[in-house]
């Protein structure tokens, strides 16, 4: 596991625990986790979009292009940006990638990139065709050619950096918690019950 920690000293920094990284990455997995570890409400700004427009990111993709569908994540970080309650949301995998939104994310919170490689994410996502991006004869070379364009935009918005494909959910979580101590937070203390140790599995990072 590789993970660092780099400070975006330039940027007023606002309450919340952005999540960002390519589509399989874990985001929603991860920040449902932490959403219980942090005792913080957990949003996904893809289905925030979704419940917003009434349709899903695909329709949106064919209806109205990725153009229109790019600028509804700006205004949604405008929103975030403006939200000052502390909250923990997991943005699209493109939404780094345009100029605008990365001086709006710095701006959101502390930022944590979930990184994986292409092949950790064909193997996830093969034969998943709610990703329009993936929609393609060669779906695995599609993903790497993304992951290059996109890591250095990912690498540009994050303060804390965690590799998440050969390792645990629960071992991503805490990695993402010890770098945040570092920074400051607070991290509650969670006594588990007995049924909750019980229950505790060594999962995989799921998109």
């Amino acid at each position: 596991m590789s993970k660092k920690h780099r400070k975006n000293s330039e940027y007023s920094k606002g309450p919340h625990l952005i999540l960002i990284g390519f589509m399989g990455s874990g985001k929603t997995s991860i920040g449902r986790g932490l959403s219980y570890k942090l005792r913080r409400a957990f949003h996904d700004t893809d289905r925030m979009i979704e419940e917003k427009e009434g349709m899903s990111i695909s329709e949106i993709f064919a209806s109205k292009g990725e153009g229109a569908f790019r600028q509804m994540e700006t205004e949604v970080l405008r929103e975030i940006r403006d939200d000052r309650i502390g909250r923990i949301y997991s943005l699209g995998g493109g939404t780094p990638v345009r100029m605008e939104n990365q001086p709006l994310i710095k701006k959101c919170g502390t930022v944590c990139y979930l990184r994986i490689t292409a092949e950790e994410v064909y193997e996830r996502l093969k034969g998943d065709t709610t990703r329009p991006l993936l929609q393609c004869d060669d779906p695995l070379s599609k993903i790497k050619e993304l992951i290059a364009k996109r890591g250095p935009a990912y690498e540009r918005c994050a303060d804390i950096v965690v590799d998440t494909g050969s390792i645990s959910r629960d071992q991503v979580m805490e990695a993402i918690l010890e770098e945040l101590r570092k920074l400051g937070w607070d991290i509650p203390v969670i006594e588990k019950t007995e049924k909750e140790n019980e229950d505790t599995g060594d999962q995989r990072t799921e998109p």
